[in-house]
């Protein structure tokens, strides 16, 4: 029978980027003959941590590979470490910065999720909230999309993203949820203030008690035929709005 790993980093960018971000690493599998380029670098990162390497034949990597373009090298990883909330507001108040999460209420396409993490990582966002139950989780997929930023983001995974909401308020965070029924353009509103931003699921947006939770929604209008934007490319242009009103 074969061995099967269900936490895995896959590609080479994904695992420098962890290799570079300190993280525990059980060991690392490379495809035989495969020395040139960028594995010469990973091999040595490798090495330095004391990390084992082994080398297997090209189809048993195929096999075990999660993804479509393993490049030749996987990382075989404890599983990823989830925080808690209060670590996200903890990060916020040690920078000195408003609080800034994303709460994606059932985000279920894991490329969608590893998008919205490297956007995220790159606006600085400080910590992103998912739901245990009906929702991608972190995996080989969204690590590889993410292009090794899960690896530098806080997410925390939760049992009830309506008790995380109404936990947040209690903190004095701003609940902005994202929908195309309110009158407010996301542009129009004010983001200079401790928040938190709700991105819905891919087909059914915000859930209805979500919904009733939020403090605010905005909504990105539209010009076009279709009434919707991809969930990662919706997340994008609120996070950079928020930038934008705090002076980035």
């Amino acid at each position: 029978m074969e061995e099967e790993y269900q936490d895995q980093i896959e590609g080479r960018n994904s695992v420098i980027e962890l290799l570079e971000s300190g993280r525990d690493v059980n060991k690392i599998l490379v495809a035989r003959g495969e020395k040139h380029g960028s594995i010469h670098k990973i091999i040595a990162m490798a090495r330095e941590r004391k990390i084992v390497v082994t080398e297997i034949e090209r189809s048993k990597l195929n096999r075990i590979a999660q993804t479509p373009n393993h490049q030749g090298v996987i990382a075989i990883v404890p599983p990823f470490a989830y925080c808690e909330v209060d670590d996200i507001l903890e990060l916020a108040n040690a920078k000195n910065e408003m609080p800034f999460l994303l709460i994606l209420d059932g985000i279920e396409d894991p490329h969608n999720l590893g998008s919205i993490i490297r956007t995220a990582e790159t606006a600085g966002v400080h910590g992103i909230i998912i739901p245990k139950r009906r929702a991608a989780q972190v995996n080989s997929t969204v690590s590889k999309v993410s292009a090794g930023a899960v690896e530098y983001m806080k997410i925390a995974r939760v049992n009830n993203i309506n008790e995380t909401i109404r936990y947040l308020k209690q903190k004095e965070i701003w609940i902005c949820g994202t929908d195309m029924d309110t009158d407010i353009i996301y542009t129009k509103q004010d983001y200079r203030i401790p928040i938190a931003i709700v991105i819905g699921s891919e087909g059914f947006g915000m859930s209805r008690l979500v919904k009733e939770n939020c403090d605010f929604i905005v909504k990105i209008p539209m010009k076009g035929q279709i009434n919707s934007l991809n969930a990662s490319v919706s997340a994008g242009i609120i996070i950079y709005e928020v930038l934008k009103k705090r002076g980035f």
